[in-house]
């Protein structure tokens, strides 16, 4: 006895197990953690320096390349990107994806620690940090309002205080926050007059601000702990503090300064919809959901919220959950329009009992997958959604195959359970063989290297989990359903119809009482209302137990009258199916004429391919990375140039911005205005002309114009603002890769590379179809140099320290050290400065020194420059870098321009071409050969993308070839299976003409491979079909007949099926079956375009190649054996 001979004799423990994964899986994708992203270690790790006041030149001699000669040596790096800059630096280490990275992050900070001895004595110590998905933001709460910052900062204290109480929250780290610091405001005259040396003042203030444990005492009558409390508790403990003792009197700060808590420097502004804003960004721990997570902290928020003053403006932006709710309801409404289609088709074709059993399957196989994946510690993203939502038209075909066979055998006149047994016993062979062919298709995706491969992984587990459920569903519960359907039908009915007479009841006594309102006699009433319907139940139960033994029997009935059409297509009958009529004779007397000239059809069909992929080249839309959909989210980037201060970028941003509330207040097209301006740009590898940014958070897509009709718009107006240049950029559809044309130009010869980037750049600027030119040169500007003469200063009794620390009172302060107040978590620094009013140039110069011979001006050592300004200084590898980058025109795909620059620079000699044609006069750009030139970026992820899954189609062609070799041992019929999978392809670049589409590196090419596992499935049930009738028919001819006249049927019900499923998503239909509302061209549709229209039209083409070309190969062989024959034979 086999599995499935078992499995139908125990009928009713495997109906129990189907119902407790049906119950389990349900409960399980309720409650699975849902995330926006798959958890993934991106392989970066980054490294903080930081010293205040150096500049550019002095950070990477002195911070960056100590650190970046000891962290190279760490192994499984792939690159490092350094960057150095006013008031510090990062060293970035990018190691290859899969890495360990506990291990990476014990290597880099042992080699930090080792730098550390290199550093300057002044500089922070370095920070050793990772770049982790899961600390990334899920949602930003937003406290706007015309208030002081403190308030603000104290509101939003106060509401991540709260939040951080969620078991399921990480963190909440407040945005834009100001820190503050404690200003000793020092009065010049007090200083010079009580002739304070700014050194002694430093110890002085080091020497009073400490603890100091002064051990234990054991007296042998108990033992007790001795301190000295010296550390700054409050103002008056600083303003309290001896400078300077000249004989009985004290001098204290009280005497030389004013101390006053403050913040630090006003470096940015950020503004919500116009107003002052703190942002609070919260991340959520590994595992945990996201929608039930950013609820929680809606909810907490708003109840938070309730005691804050009324003028306070609250607005979450960037939810991170709308985005898996919006994939959420569409894979429902997916997977309801494809059971309710599939039933549709099924019932016309097959009737109500197979209808029912294939609509089973596809929820069964669907819950049954989510349940594996649950037990496998995964959670739902947005990669296991988007697999779940191929797998639509993937998993019905075993089933139907199953169900159709099992029909036909019924209409022989087999009994249910002989019929069902025979299906699943027949079709297991082709089933297992093409469910695994498949799999083979899905599973090298598994070993797809880098970052995309780390989020790319989830598509083929969560495509084999459900696969291999849907495999089971057909071959074991399907048959086991349908043998027991009459019992389950009979229980149904003998236990539902009492229910709901009884209910029906029990409503109608309830309404009654209720309208009559007899108090006197509510006990009785009230019994009577349960008892009635009690007794009804009773009663309706026993007298329609006739009914549903006779409806059992109807569903169990033998067929005894035998169709014609059924006889002939038996297999165990020679009768010709020539004379089977309607459109299944029709078929078999085209496929008979056909057979007389294979070799005429297959000719035709590799000139068609052929045909089809010229025309491709020639008309073809070109090839993108990720398809473009409609964002959510866009910026607005603002660059200018010059050494503006933070109140002149705020004043350029700021009328940007009124520009958009101005665009928001006539449309309300924006949930969000979130502007950000200032000293942003300077710890990053952006422009440095990058002054602010205006992000715009978009109101539902339906509400409003397209987002580049928006973006233009906005564009168009800034433009009357002289001295700034204004960008949009839109959300990208896919990993972020920043602007498609992005040149990287490396050089040991700084100065070189400099001269060149401009050459380059200026030439970039005049290329055609390029816009939004970007670089990241250094950006013009004055710095003021004070060169000292040592000889000079060393007569009057001055050093570098003495000089430093005078001039650093007049800029940002001399750190003196710090202290932690009750009513702060932070430490806060103390610095020592002049009044604002002394923080100029002019102040500088007229400075003196205290030294042995008393206070003396420093202009008698000193000299004041002006120099060019040293920008960011980026460097890849040790070597220095720049970066130039572009947008394309839109309308123009970014492969084409990609292709035509590697030319124009010389990194390939491979002429870029346009629809077949060469593209002429191309004029070189001739770079200095010390020059290293590469585009990184979105190409380089393209052609990484499309090398693997080149090889992975290869690897999974060769997989399929073994599995068929194993099935049906032959090399012909093995070949002639995978010779559909390569013709299907001509489906799909029929299907991209058509439609207008780009050929997508991921979602056409994951079609494709999708498609080869489809298609696979009907050609090895009809060939293993002929391999068996061929030992039953007379002549081959008529074998080949028969079995396209058998197969006809279960082929086009699983082609119809699976290009119904998919229909919603080709047309970017979405049927909302809760709120009944259809929707179209909605941004989460765009996203599966391509994905279906390749599955689609390729499975159409393919369906025609099944019935039409396959019974001519497998003739052609025939004929050819018969001729090799002959020839022998004379």
């Amino acid at each position: 006895m086999n599995i499935i001979d078992y499995a139908i004799s125990h009928a009713r423990v495997f109906f129990g197990i189907l119902i407790f994964i049906i119950a389990a899986g349900s409960s399980t994708y309720i409650s699975i953690p849902k995330e926006a992203v798959p958890d993934v270690n991106i392989p970066i790790i980054y490294v903080s320096l930081s010293q205040k006041g150096i500049s550019a030149n002095d950070s990477e001699r002195l911070l960056v390349k100590p650190i970046e000669d000891e962290v190279k040596t760490v192994e499984g790096i792939k690159e490092i990107r350094s960057t150095a800059y006013s008031g510090g630096g990062n060293v970035l280490l990018e190691f290859d994806a899969g890495f360990d990275s506990d291990k990476a992050m014990d290597d880099v900070r042992e080699k930090v620690d080792r730098a550390k001895g290199d550093l300057p004595n002044e500089a922070d110590e370095p920070t050793v940090n990772e770049v982790n998905i899961s600390a990334f933001p899920i949602i930003l709460i937003s406290i706007s309002g015309d208030l002081p910052d403190r308030t603000l900062q104290d509101l939003a204290k106060e509401l991540q205080d709260s939040i951080e109480t969620i078991p399921s929250v990480l963190e909440a780290k407040i945005g834009g926050k100001r820190f503050e610091q404690v200003d000793i405001i020092i009065n010049k005259v007090a200083l010079e007059g009580y002739n304070i040396n700014i050194e002694s003042l430093i110890n002085t203030v080091n020497q009073n601000n400490m603890m100091v444990s002064a051990g234990e005492q054991d007296t042998g009558d108990g033992s007790f702990n001795i301190k000295v409390p010296g550390l700054y508790e409050n103002i008056d403990d600083v303003l309290d503090t001896p400078v300077k003792t000249v004989g009985d009197s004290v001098i204290t700060f009280r005497d030389i300064a004013e101390v006053k808590r403050t913040f630090e420097d006003r470096k940015s502004f950020a503004n919500i919809n116009g107003k002052n804003s703190v942002t609070i960004e919260v991340s959520k721990r590994v595992g945990e959901n996201i929608i039930d997570t950013i609820s929680k902290i809606k909810e907490i928020t708003n109840k938070v919220s309730l005691s804050f003053p009324s003028n306070v403006e609250i607005s979450f932006n960037q939810d991170q959950s709308k985005t898996i709710k919006n994939m959420l309801n569409s894979l429902q409404n997916n997977v309801i329009a494809a059971i309710i289609l599939v039933l549709i088709i099924i019932l016309g074709a097959l009737g109500v009992r197979s209808g029912f059993l294939v609509g089973v399957s596809i929820p069964g196989s669907f819950l049954s997958g989510i349940l594996a994946l649950s037990l496998m510690g995964f959670t739902v993203n947005i990669v296991v959604l988007f697999a779940l939502i191929l797998s639509v038209g993937l998993l019905v075909d075993g089933a139907i195959v199953v169900v159709e066979y099992a029909d036909r055998k019924i209409q022989e006149g087999l009994s249910i359970k002989e019929s069902y047994t025979s299906a699943s016993k027949k079709m297991s062979l082709p089933i297992i063989s093409s469910t695994a062919t498949t799999l083979a298709a899905f599973l090298p995706l598994i070993f797809w290297p880098g970052l995309a491969g780390e989020f790319m992984k989830y598509l083929p587990i969560t495509l084999i989990c459900v696969l291999i459920s849907s495999l089971f569903m057909a071959l074991l519960f399907v048959p086991v359903l349908g043998t027991i359907l009459s019992t389950v039908a009979k229980v149904f009915l003998q236990l539902f119809i009492p229910f709901l007479s009884g209910l029906i009841f029990y409503n109608i006594l309830n309404i009654g009482f209720n309208y009559l309102n007899i108090n006197t006699l509510i006990m009785p009433l009230t019994i009577a209302k349960y008892i009635l319907p009690i007794l009804l139940f009773v009663y309706v139960f026993i007298k329609i137990i006739p009914s549903t033994y006779k409806i059992s029997e109807l569903i169990n009935k033998k067929e005894t009258n035998i169709k014609e059409s059924a006889k002939i297509l038996s297999s165990e009958n020679n009768i010709s199916v020539l004379e089977i009529k309607g459109f299944i004779g029709l078929y078999a007397r085209l496929i008979n004429k056909l057979l007389n000239h294979p070799a005429k059809v297959i000719t035709f069909a590799i000139l068609i391919l052929c045909g089809v992929m010229y025309t491709y080249t020639k008309i073809g839309s070109g090839v993108e990375f990720f398809p473009e959909v409609e964002p959510e989210l866009a910026k607005i980037v603002v660059y200018a140039r010059g050494n503006l201060s933070v109140e002149e970028k705020r004043n350029y941003v700021s009328r940007v911005e009124s520009i958009i509330l101005n665009i928001q207040s006539k449309n309300n097209e924006f949930k969000n205005i979130y502007t950000l301006s200032g000293n942003i740009s300077e710890q990053s590898e952006a422009s440095e002309d990058f002054i602010g940014s205006v992000s715009l958070e978009y109101n539902d897509w339906d509400n409003r114009r397209k987002s580049k009709v928006i973006l233009n718009e906005i564009i168009k107006k800034t433009k009357s603002i002289k001295g700034i240049k204004v960008e949009s950029r839109e959300q990208e559809g896919g990993p972020p890769t920043g602007k498609p044309i992005n040149i990287k130009l490396t050089s040991s010869n700084k100065s070189l590379l400099l001269s060149e980037s401009y050459r380059l750049k200026e030439f970039i600027n005049k290329y055609p179809k390029l816009i939004n030119i970007e670089d990241n040169f250094p950006a013009p500007g004055i710095e003021w140099e004070i060169n000292v003469n040592r000889k000079q200063a060393s007569k009057f009794g001055a050093n570098i320290s003495s000089i430093g620390n005078v001039i650093k009172l007049a800029t940002n302060g001399i750190k003196l050290g710090e202290y932690r107040p009750d009513d702060s978590d932070d430490s806060i620094p103390l610095y020592l400065r002049y009044p604002s009013e002394g923080r100029t140039l002019d102040t500088i110069q007229n400075l003196r020194v205290n030294t042995p011979n008393g206070l003396v001006p420093i202009s008698n050592f000193v000299e004041i420059i002006p120099n060019n300004r040293t920008g960011n200084i980026i460097r890849v590898n040790s070597k220095n870098a720049i970066n130039i980058q572009a947008d394309v025109e839109v309308g123009v795909y970014a492969d084409a321009k990609v292709k035509e620059i590697e030319y124009v620079l010389g990194i390939t000699d491979v002429v870029p071409s346009f629809r077949g044609k060469p593209i002429q006069n191309l004029s070189k750009f001739k770079l200095d050969s010390e020059i290293n030139v590469e585009l990184i970026g979105e190409n380089q992820d393209q052609q990484q993308a499309q090398e693997f899954l080149s090889k992975a189609f290869g690897v999974a062609l060769f997989m399929m070839l073994m599995i068929l070799l194993l099935q049906f041992n032959s090399f012909y019929s093995s070949f002639l299976i995978l010779f559909a999978v390569i013709m299907s392809t001509a489906g799909v670049f029929i299907g991209l003409m058509i439609t207008g589409q780009a050929f997508g590196i991921v979602m056409t090419g994951v079609g494709v491979i999708a498609l080869a596992g489809i298609v696979v499935n009907n050609n090895i049930i009809l060939i293993d079909t002929f391999d068996y009738l061929k030992t039953k028919m007379p002549n081959v001819k008529e074998a080949i007949v028969k079995t396209g006249a058998q197969r006809i049927r279960p082929v086009l019900l699983t082609t119809f099926t699976t290009v119904l499923g998919l229909l919603p998503m080709v047309t970017m239909t979405n049927v909302d079956f809760i709120t009944r509302e259809i929707t179209r061209g909605s941004p989460d549709t765009e996203w599966w375009v391509q994905l279906s229209t390749a599955i689609v039209f390729g499975l159409i083409f393919a369906t025609v190649l099944t019935l039409i070309v396959t019974p001519s190969a497998l003739m052609l062989r025939e004929n050819v054996k018969i001729w090799y024959k002959n020839k022998i034979n004379s």
